[in-house]
């Protein structure tokens, strides 16, 4: 559920400099690195690492038991049989409690790693202008996107209470539509966290993965829209519609799986693809279906009430297999079912949220706390009035 330096972009001299400066610390390091210092490193090192070795002999066989459970899960949901309490790992995952690992007084064989920038905005708007020589047609302001959105909310049958709550949850409340996730312009200097933007926060991926899976209907809209209009505005949509298009093809050259989708994601062209979230027309769309899809793939699935909010989400943050298995669970079993059973190990480990909420109950209800409160704040009351 919820990486961030940096020779990119640098100039050669800018690059030398930060190479100098790079060196220049490691050898200040290595002169003020005493004996007795080095000595203490090596004590503390062989500590930990002899503490994580304990923890990980711990830890890889309860793992093992999630993957194995959750096989067995998959297996049985295919077969249409009953999924019990017995399906799970009942046991809450270990967590390391030891020694961190220390600092290395001493410089590090190597050169110095710099940190890969993430794109912003700015780089996927770039990128359409560059691959598809089109810029998204940005709102006049936010309630026009926020007004697009909830109609575009509407006509999919999703409902108005999901749509805010969902908003209130990844926004924290108050984001706009060209929001990207790290990013504030209250917080000089914070950098982006990932590639995900506006109101449900899709990442680059998920982008080119609803133009490719769901463009046709996309177009459908475009196309509707299009014959209603007439003069410049008409010709604009036109043209919207034909680099649409070209967005649709190109998002269709690999196999229709996510690891693909991530792939062509990465390159300037899935940047261009992602660009289009901001655009008036498509962004709401490509917002929408991605709500949209969690709810067919559930009914799909034989889930035949309305997703709450909180259930909406889980399938939003999670995936929607992962995110329906916790949606189904009955009541009785979401108290006693630990949130392990749905992380792989490495992203179970780096999310404190899941592991303070630590059963599904707990998770649920923490998602619904933040929904409530973050619904009272500016930006949720604006789309809310949207409707």
């Amino acid at each position: 559920m919820v990486t961030l330096a940096l020779l990119i972009g640098a100039s050669p001299a800018q690059a030398r400099d930060v190479i100098a400066l790079s060196s220049g610390v490691a050898n200040a390091r290595a002169q003020s690195a005493s004996p007795q210092a080095i000595a203490d490193y090596r004590r503390k090192l062989a500590e930990y690492e002899e503490a994580r070795a304990a923890f990980d002999a711990e830890a890889k066989p309860y793992w093992n038991a999630v993957y194995e459970r959750r096989k067995i899960r998959n297996a049985k949901r295919r077969d249409r049989q009953a999924i019990t309490l017995e399906d799970y790992v009942l046991e809450q995952a270990p967590l390391y409690d030891g020694p961190k690992r220390p600092s290395n007084p001493e410089p590090e064989e190597g050169t110095p790693r710099s940190r890969r920038e993430l794109p912003v905005v700015a780089d996927f708007i770039q990128a359409a202008q560059q691959h598809f020589q089109f810029s998204p047609q940005r709102p006049a302001n936010e309630m026009e996107f926020k007004r697009a959105y909830a109609r575009a909310v509407l006509s999919s049958g999703l409902t108005r209470e999901q749509a805010v709550r969902v908003y209130s949850f990844e926004t924290g409340g108050n984001g706009g539509y060209d929001m990207q996730s790290g990013l504030s312009a209250s917080r000089p200097g914070s950098r982006a966290i990932s590639t995900a933007i506006g109101y449900n926060q899709l990442l680059t991926t998920n982008s080119v993965e609803l133009v490719a899976e769901q463009g046709h209907q996309i177009l459908k809209v475009l196309t509707d829209k299009a014959a209603q209009l007439s003069g410049a505005s008409r010709k604009a949509m036109d043209q919207k519609i034909a680099v649409f298009k070209r967005m649709y093809a190109f998002s269709r050259t690999v196999p229709d799986t996510w690891s693909d989708h991530e792939k062509l994601a990465a390159t300037p062209q899935g940047w261009a693809v992602h660009a289009m979230v901001l655009d008036i027309d498509v962004g709401p769309q490509l917002q929408v279906h991605k709500l949209l899809t969690s709810v067919i793939f559930a009914s799909n699935k034989g889930f035949s009430r309305p997703l709450s909010a909180a259930e909406l989400e889980m399938m939003n943050l999670t995936g929607d297999g992962t995110g329906l298995d916790m949606v189904t669970m009955p009541l009785a079993m979401r108290e006693q079912v630990p949130t392990a059973n749905f992380f792989q190990r490495g992203g179970y480990e780096r999310n404190p949220v899941a592991i303070r909420h630590n059963t599904v109950a707990k998770l649920l209800a923490i998602t619904n706390s933040r929904m409530d409160s973050n619904s009272n704040l500016p930006g949720a009351k604006d789309l809310a009035a949207a409707f």
